[in-house]
């Protein structure tokens, strides 16, 4: 198959709108109403809307109630915050690679963002860790993914996905790739977000929660980005759209919902009050079959009708204009700033 081709940075020979996702002509100018995709702009403005950044969030009552938390609560909180670490900060460098290659400057421009957005995620686990534990503390768990094997596996599972892209440019690799990606996005930051979730819903941690949600929402609008983008490779290199993708898929999200199975049962298991180990594994084979659906593949488990942890609301519809993804009853997402503080919502 044929290798991609780095975008070149203009052509005065191509029209604003591009001829493909990849591989195609365009200027490289962008023009919003000049654009191939009915989706992107609107995508766009949904991006811009949720902008946020940690400092808005007042972690003071969260850094005194650390210290109350159980062992396991605490153990819990740090190694799930080293997981999204490491996530998030591979993330922005894949998202980055992929745009080299893309030759549509509206889906060059979101990539941007949502490049930027995975630093700001990566920078809030910084400012939560430096409000509640010491520098030595910090550090420890931002070496966690170097030495943990349980992290490692599942880790490494998402970053051979992304390499063979890296390694080799094809639509394929590169088709291949956005199914990790939707998966890293989309399924494995679930059970820690449950987590947080379920600590807020016992008035625990209520700042870092809401932290959680804002990067909830925004890897929502991620997963739709991409799965736009793999879907129109679809139709643009129909030799790619056949069994073998589908089976591709279905492989890929089964074996990631073990892998953050065996996490969730690693990390948390029966030890935390409120999350039931079987409910959670129907959560995440739920999520994993949303992912599919969002790829336009069959689901991998079709048993997992519903959601059966009823108080998170699992799946948004991100262009809808809702942004909340826990109950209001249960906290409010007003955002903070100096005269917002958290001691008032």
């Amino acid at each position: 198959m044929e290798s991609l081709q780095r975008r070149k940075i203009y052509d005065t020979t191509a029209s604003n709108a591009s001829t493909g996702i990849i591989n195609g002509e365009s200027s490289n100018v962008l023009n919003w109403d000049d654009v191939r995709f009915s989706w992107a702009y609107p995508l766009y403005k949904n991006m811009l809307a949720n902008f946020w950044t940690p400092f808005e969030i007042n972690m003071s009552h969260d850094a005194k109630q650390f210290q109350q938390l159980s062992d396991t609560e605490q153990e819990a909180f740090k190694k799930i915050i080293g997981l999204l670490a490491f996530l998030d900060s591979i993330q922005t460098d894949y998202s980055l690679r992929v745009a080299d290659y893309l030759t549509d400057s509206s889906l060059v421009a979101l990539m941007s963002v949502l490049s930027f957005q995975e630093v700001v995620h990566n920078q809030s686990y910084s400012y939560v860790l430096s409000s509640i534990v010491n520098k030595s503390t910090q550090d420890e768990i931002f070496e966690y993914w170097k030495q943990d094997e349980v992290l490692k596996e599942r880790n490494e599972f998402i970053i051979e996905g992304y390499q063979s892209f890296i390694n080799h440019p094809t639509p394929k690799t590169l088709l291949e790739s956005m199914v990790y990606d939707v998966i890293l996005e989309g399924l494995n930051f679930y059970s820690g977000f449950a987590f947080f979730y379920n600590l807020a819903r016992n008035q625990k941690m209520v700042s870092t929660s809401t932290m959680i949600n804002y990067i909830n929402r925004d890897e929502q609008l991620h997963v739709y980005l991409f799965t736009n983008i793999f879907k129109q490779l679809l139709v643009e290199y129909p030799e790619l759209d056949n069994e073998e993708t589908k089976m591709f898929v279905h492989d890929a999200l089964t074996k990631a919902a073990e892998l953050e199975t065996k996490w969730f049962h690693y990390i948390i298991g029966d030890k935390i009050a409120g999350i039931h180990p079987g409910d959670m594994e129907a959560y995440i084979r739920f999520i994993a079959n949303k992912r599919a659906t969002q790829l336009g593949m069959e689901k991998p488990f079709p048993e997992a009708k519903t959601n059966p942890m009823k108080w998170i609301k699992a799946y948004e519809d991100v262009n809808s204009g809702k942004s909340d993804f826990f109950e209001q009853k249960s906290r409010q997402y007003a955002k903070v700033s100096t005269d917002n503080g958290f001691d008032e919502l």
